[in-house]
């Protein structure tokens, strides 16, 4: 069905995945440090939000148009998902405030496009 994302070849060249890709390899090496490798609850639910994120602009990409749309959708609430969860790991000292600043930001970063890209593909479903 090709991706719906002109001069776009694969999800790989998206900006949202790539974004998305550095949130989670980030979360990866955070929740394998200190007291937060030893809380598998809390250390897996933010590693499978960010996960998901690339997962679901990934696969939703590959699906078409009208599943992209609501795969984008639930990739941004996994990045507010993985948002809330850094409030958990700063508020019970898994991290501290630069390590929480950096993740947040980033996060923030990867919904905003993540956002915009929903928005791009509404537009072009509305065409």
């Amino acid at each position: 069905m090709g991706l719906i994302v002109a001069g776009v070849d694969g999800f790989e060249e998206l900006i949202a995945w790539q974004k998305a890709r550095e949130l989670t390899k980030r979360v990866y090496q955070v929740t394998r440090e200190g007291a937060w490798a030893r809380d598998f609850g809390l250390g897996g639910q933010i590693q499978r939000a960010a996960v998901s994120i690339m997962s679901n602009i990934a696969e939703g990409s590959e699906r078409g148009s009208k599943e992209f749309h609501q795969y984008l959708v639930t990739a941004k609430a996994s990045a507010a998902e993985v948002r809330s969860q850094l409030f958990v790991a700063l508020d019970i000292g898994y991290i501290d405030q630069n390590t929480f600043n950096e993740l947040y930001d980033l996060s923030v970063e990867v919904g905003r496009i993540t956002g915009a890209l929903r928005a791009s593909v509404a537009r072009r479903l509305a065409q």
